[in-house]
């Protein structure tokens, strides 16, 4: 199986391939984390309601909550208007963040000096 074509041709990937994907909690608008899909990972994202990412740095799929039991179910998938990025809503089950946090945004918030 494979992406959509009409989906795919909208798509515009990085030189790996690679769509980001804003992961955001589906009811509160939370958002979770930054993760990248290629096209079989959008793929099964949408046809399984997984949420499916490319790992850059084991160079290999993996499905969300496959070896944390941090699960995501997919309620939605959206396109930005460049084709760029995807927002990927999902109903996360424990943290989003592989350190366990609910969000990857938890720690190190940055100052805003205004003036």
């Amino acid at each position: 199986m494979s992406l959509d074509p009409k989906v795919a041709a909208r798509l515009k990937r990085n030189p790996d391939g690679l769509v980001a994907a804003i992961v955001q909690q589906h009811d509160t608008g939370e958002v979770l984390m930054l993760a990248w899909m290629n096209d079989e990972a959008l793929h099964r994202t949408l046809t399984t309601g997984r949420a499916t990412y490319w790992s850059r740095s084991r160079d290999e799929l993996w499905v969300k909550g496959d070896t944390s039991g941090h699960v995501q179910h997919v309620k939605s998938v959206a396109l930005d208007c460049d084709g760029d990025t995807l927002l990927v809503k999902v109903d996360q089950v424990g943290g989003a963040c592989h350190t366990g946090d609910r969000t990857c945004f938890d720690a190190d918030r940055l100052e805003i000096a205004l003036g």
